[in-house]
């Protein structure tokens, strides 16, 4: 059984190394992903070819072959990096590219009228990026950027491969150690799940204030219960009007 030595010698600190992980490479993906989806934007055909570039680069290789090569392959040209800042590196441009993506796409869906209001007023091409084209693209941007963030939370358990302590490293040693396969990989699964499910319920409450800064009505969830009531309410009125039939 897992001792409360080991939970807090090495499960705690991996924790925390899975959080700082995901949290530099979402960083990293973030910045990654408005640069390359601005410039896939750019109105200069040079700058959409290299960012276009990069996309289809970094979408067609894997993750954990990136981490290897930066891990192992990289010292050779002179460049060492740490096991955490290595994976970090790879997933932050992976997921990064990703992302550029939804920036372009988002970007792209603003309404012609809105873009051609900027171009009336007399903005320049950045006060309309930075006063019309985001502040309506970014309601949109937040959904699949909930995706993304939890399938990157989610990878972050590659850096166990290159010896970063994270919690799915730290599972691993306890497996070892007790020959208790089931619960220890019982454990991990849902501490990923309640991870992901912290970030949707962030991310819910971001979406919100993002709908609400633009003037847009946030969609209401109601529960069970107000489902359930709807449905009643709904056949309540479908058998008064066959009654009166």
């Amino acid at each position: 059984m897992m001792s409360s030595e080991f939970f807090t010698t090495w499960f705690l600190p991996g924790i925390w190394v899975t959080v700082q992980v995901t949290v530099y490479a979402a960083a990293l993906g973030a910045a990654v992903a408005f640069g390359i989806g601005l410039a896939r934007a750019s109105q200069y055909w040079i700058v959409r070819f290299l960012a276009g570039v990069y996309f289809e680069v970094f979408r067609g290789t894997s993750a954990l072959v990136l981490m290897f090569w930066m891990f192992f392959a990289l010292p050779l040209f002179g460049w060492q990096l740490a096991p955490m800042w290595a994976g970090v590196s790879a997933l932050g441009l992976t997921y990064g590219a990703y992302g550029s993506e939804v920036v372009r796409g988002s970007l792209a869906a603003v309404s012609p009228a809105q873009k051609e209001a900027g171009i009336a007023l007399n903005f320049t091409r950045w006060q309309r990026l930075r006063l019309i084209e985001l502040p309506q693209a970014w309601p949109e941007m937040v959904p699949p950027f909930n995706n993304l963030l939890i399938e990157l939370m989610k990878g972050t358990a590659l850096v166990s491969v290159i010896t970063v302590a994270d919690m799915t490293f730290a599972g691993n040693l306890l497996r070892l150690g007790t020959n208790e396969t089931t619960p220890v990989y019982t454990l991990l699964l849902v501490l990923y799940f309640v991870f992901a499910f912290l970030i949707t319920r962030g991310m819910r409450v971001l979406e919100r204030k993002a709908k609400a800064g633009i003037g847009q009505q946030p969609e209401k969830r109601g529960g069970i219960t107000a489902k359930l009531s709807a449905r009643a309410g709904s056949a309540q009125a479908g058998t008064q009007s066959s009654g009166g039939i």
